[in-house]
């Protein structure tokens, strides 16, 4: 009896753990968002949803779970915790009433773990968190976070890092390390945020070397993705360069470098290659391994605005750095952004459309 007892406990947690390989969950992810800020002087959108995201809400509808990184501050606090003096110093504070605006775009997860959290200071940066968590976003930026949403009976942890102090540090691995131990003892799947990178398109490219952008040490993005998926991370998903970058497999996990500026109204450029943007559709499977993915290409004509570009140049620049950058990486990014692995797709799943 006890014989019989325990094999059909090994029968059933074997079909349980084939069901959770068989689930896939759709993940769409967005890069550096600034959608209007009122300072030094007022550049807002009169109807913010409108302008910006109801001519591309098609594409970024029908997700699990629609990620972004959100470059701003969501207060009315006006005093700047920085010096704006400087050419290369910048705040930004965005209406605390966009934050209605992002959950009506369909936003569930927004990374504020960047170097413009802290424009208005802890006081900004507390507003931002309390603003979005009130719409019912999750919001993830403060140190050693960890948040954790239930997709399709899939537990997903979330952990946000950037190469400042103020946050979880992409320079600290052990660190990482322990996050991502933390987080693996309850969620089936973790997903890493990682504000990084030197800026604009003198790096494009990923090198396996530390970055540094005006003196500032900005992470090496290859060690700490390669580090934090051998810890037990399934996903990475880069921002902060403001270009698109390569994309890698490692140990059949998904590698996101630079997922580029998306929203910059009247504050981020959308010169040259800084204005190809994209919506980033993933694929993953109940145990975080990547399935299918698909590049939805976007430009930014006007306003650092985000429109959808038949032409797919988003598409051909990131198939080059990844073809440059990871030559030995198995994926493979067809003309019209579909990724998949080469020899085809995961456990016969169809790549998304």
């Amino acid at each position: 009896m006890r014989k019989f007892f325990f094999l059909s406990l090994l029968l059933l947690l074997t079909a349980t753990e084939a069901k959770q390989k068989s689930k896939t969950i759709t993940i769409k992810a967005v890069g550096d968002m600034v959608p209007g800020t009122l300072y030094p002087e007022r550049r807002v959108p009169e109807k913010p949803y409108e302008t910006i995201f109801a001519p591309i809400q098609e594409y970024l509808s029908g997700a699990d779970i629609l990620f972004g990184n959100f470059e701003s501050t969501l207060t009315n606090y006006p005093k700047t915790s920085k010096n704006t003096a400087s050419k290369h110093v910048f705040a930004f504070r965005t209406p605390p009433e966009t934050a209605a605006v992002l959950k009506r775009a369909g936003f569930h997860v927004l990374s504020t773990a960047n170097n413009h959290s802290g424009d208005f200071g802890e006081r900004g940066f507390s507003d931002t968190m309390a603003n979005l968590k009130a719409q019912g976003i999750t919001a993830i930026g403060r140190k050693g976070q960890i948040a954790y949403k239930t997709i399709q009976g899939v537990e997903f942890a979330f952990i946000p890092f950037s190469y400042l102090r103020a946050h979880s540090n992409v320079k600290d691995l052990d660190g990482m390390r322990t996050l991502v131990r933390t987080a693996r003892e309850k969620a089936d799947v973790v997903v890493i945020s990682c504000h990084w990178g030197g800026e604009g398109e003198k790096f494009l490219h990923t090198k396996n070397e530390t970055e540094m952008f005006y003196g500032e040490n900005r992470g090496n993005l290859i060690a700490f993705s390669h580090a934090a998926i051998d810890a037990g991370a399934d996903l990475i998903l880069g921002h902060g360069p403001h270009v698109v970058r390569a994309l890698e497999l490692y140990k059949g996990r998904l590698i996101v470098y630079s997922l580029g500026n998306f929203i910059g109204y009247g504050a981020l450029s959308s010169r040259g290659k800084t204005g190809l943007s994209l919506v980033l559709a993933v694929k993953l499977d109940g145990e975080g391994k990547f399935v299918s993915g698909k590049i939805i290409p976007m430009n930014m004509p006007e306003k650092s605005l985000p429109r959808y570009d038949a032409s797919g140049k988003t598409i051909e620049l990131m198939r080059d750095l990844t073809r440059s950058d990871f030559p030995r990486t198995r994926l493979q990014i067809s003309e019209d952004g579909t990724i998949t692995t080469t020899g085809g797709g995961k456990g016969g799943e169809a790549p998304l459309q």
